[in-house]
């Protein structure tokens, strides 16, 4: 996998609003194999061409976070991660009041309280006991069950987005949706597209790059312990499975807007390489073993060493030429994290 290390002070603690830049004035680096270029987002359409297609999350975040107490009185924030078929969730404890820190000492059969009477009884480690990567230092990760009241009118009332310890105080759920956001149902922002902008947009449809939309409702993110990422709910509609087809036959380039897409689009892959109309959960894990298949480019921002980010982003355009882009990041002081900079990676085209 990609090795670095990452200083502290490259993470991003504000929107880029905050920092006096505009959405698309965040920093762009493009890679290829043939060379390593430094620009602002906003001027990606010089690096794409007429016929390649731009595939977009369009799921929107929600307020999924929420302060607690535990039994002893002290205090927590859980993060509500997805709701599964049976009514439980899936949650993570984190260290209050700046979620800084997983908490990895609850057990079976704790109760929390949420506000407005509400409790969170956590049932089972989640996925499993047998999954959790570190079972002698406890888990972050549970089914729980909800009593006394509604969890989804609770989080639009008394909650917030999710935040960890490297962002600078709390900022509105506005910061945290994107322009394609229009299905709520993500519990972290899918951070790729944030600095794309209306005009942006325009100006990319108006030079002969498509857009499509997939759905994937994120989860709560896998950075820590070098977890693989759980299972997320998707949606690729037939619309956008024909417009894929359709422009990898014309020559054109499928390119991701995040690793969100690059995972709904590759689980609707089959055999031959084309891909069909599909929904439900995925729990597809890309890497060397498992390359991608349908996605031959991507958007993305800057992933933490040793996340599962690193392991897909390889999938697609090969470890050495994320090496070079993470080199050349750390070398010219990009920003990290879902407020950051972003990178365009184009890897050869096929054929």
């Amino acid at each position: 996998m990609t090795r670095f290390e990452l200083p502290d002070e490259l993470s991003a603690a504000a929107p880029a609003e905050a920092r006096g830049l505009a959405r698309d004035e965040v920093r762009l680096l493009v890679v290829d194999p043939d060379r390593i270029e430094h620009a602002r987002f906003r001027d990606i359409g010089r690096f794409l061409e007429a016929g390649d297609l731009l595939v977009v999350n369009t799921s929107g975040t929600v307020n999924a976070a929420l302060d607690a107490l535990r039994a002893d009185g002290g205090p927590v924030v859980v993060h509500f991660s997805s709701p599964l078929e049976d009514g439980t969730w899936v949650v993570e404890l984190r260290t209050a009041p700046r979620a800084a820190k997983p908490v990895l000492d609850a057990a079976p059969g704790e109760i929390l309280r949420l506000p407005r009477g509400t409790t969170l009884t956590l049932d089972t480690q989640y996925p499993s006991q047998e999954a959790n990567v570190l079972p002698h230092r406890g888990t972050r990760l549970w089914r729980a069950r909800i009593g006394g009241g509604q969890i989804t009118r609770l989080l639009a009332r008394e909650g917030r987005p999710i935040t960890y310890g490297y962002i600078s105080g709390r900022w509105p759920a506005a910061f945290y949706q994107t322009v394609f956001a229009n299905e709520p149902g993500s519990a972290e922002m899918p951070s790729a597209a944030r600095p794309f902008t209306t005009e942006l947009v325009t100006r990319l449809v108006s030079s002969g790059i498509a857009i499509a939309p997939i759905v994937l409702h994120t989860g709560v993110s896998s950075q820590e312990f070098g977890e693989p990422p759980i299972a997320e709910r998707f949606r690729v509609a037939a619309a956008t499975a024909n417009l894929v087809d359709w422009t990898r036959r014309a020559g054109g380039r499928v390119i991701a807007v995040g690793t969100t897409v690059v995972r709904a689009l590759e689980s609707a892959a089959v055999r031959d390489g084309s891909i069909a109309p599909a929904r439900g959960w995925t729990d597809l894990v890309l890497s060397s073993d498992h390359p991608a298949r349908v996605v031959n480019g991507l958007v993305t921002g800057m992933h933490t060493p040793d996340a599962s980010h690193l392991l897909l982003l390889e999938a697609v355009v090969g470890p050495g030429m994320v090496q070079r882009a993470y080199d050349a990041a750390l070398e010219h002081r990009y920003l990290w994290h879902e407020f950051g900079d972003l990178t365009l990676l184009l890897p050869e085209r096929e054929g």
